[in-house]
């Protein structure tokens, strides 16, 4: 699997939701990429930590700047965690991206997943 469409990206709205999507994914060996419909927006999550591997230095630069290069809008960033500039947190295990919509946040975790299922991406 290299990405997941727009279309295929799971969407959960309670923790019961999410925990069943973490375990289904873990039982296939697989990354986690979803989105939360939450009470204040979307939230595009994604998860490597129960396959023991983690985005490369290298792979999570390049997220984050696919990530910013996404935004429609232009804020400032912190130099250290660039959370401001990718609108959530993007680490090497997880990471919770804000969207604004849900057809954005859908487009968002495709762009993610193809980071995740690249096994080039992962240490």
């Amino acid at each position: 699997m290299d990405q997941l469409a727009p279309s295929n990206v799971p969407i959960y709205e309670t923790k019961a939701e999410g925990a069943t999507l973490w375990d289904r994914c873990a039982d296939r060996g697989l990354p986690v990429v979803a989105v939360r419909d939450g009470e204040r927006g979307f939230v595009v999550r994604y998860d490597l930590q129960h396959l023991d591997s983690e985005l490369s230095e290298t792979a999570l630069r390049k997220l984050r700047e696919q990530v910013r290069s996404l935004r429609s809008y232009s804020i400032e960033v912190d130099p250290l965690s660039q959370t401001e500039a990718v609108g959530g947190e993007t680490g090497p295990l997880a990471g919770e991206l804000h969207a604004r919509t849900e057809t954005d946040a859908r487009r968002l975790a495709s762009h993610v997943s193809a980071f995740v299922f690249d096994d080039d991406n992962l240490v």
